[in-house]
């Protein structure tokens, strides 16, 4: 995860790294929960399922890549396959393309896994010859 980004964003663009993942995060869990809640066969609710749990991944920050890259797939397949709900989908793979390329930011568990440890040097003692 660190290859991917030198540095996990903080302040306000964190800020809003964590908005967009919060925002997109529950629109994929209300759209799949209206799905997953019905008697459907299993191989209808296998998207809905990918997508509820690529939305808790983004909300909680947790392979953000590769959960913003799902969510891209599957919104795009959704896209060119449905009717309704197309502007929904083409707003959450497009957050969620993004979010796969700009990385989590500070306040997530990719950060907190894979960001940059600060590591401080114990300081440095002084010999005494008795003097």
């Amino acid at each position: 995860m660190r290859r991917l980004y030198s540095t996990f964003a903080g302040s306000w663009p964190g800020a809003g790294l964590l908005l967009m993942r919060l925002v997109v995060g529950s629109v994929l869990l209300v759209r799949a929960g209206s799905k997953l809640w019905t008697d459907a066969p299993l191989h209808a609710t296998l998207t809905p399922a990918s997508l509820a749990a690529s939305g808790l991944l983004l909300m909680a920050g947790l392979w953000t890549p590769l959960a913003g890259a799902a969510v891209a797939v599957l919104e795009l397949s959704s896209l060119l396959t449905t009717r309704p709900d197309r502007l929904v989908c083409l707003l959450a793979g497009t957050v969620g393309g993004a979010l796969a390329m700009l990385g989590p930011g500070r306040w997530s568990v990719d950060a907190r896994l894979f960001g940059w440890k600060r590591i401080e040097a114990p300081p440095r003692r002084t010999r005494s010859n008795g003097r």
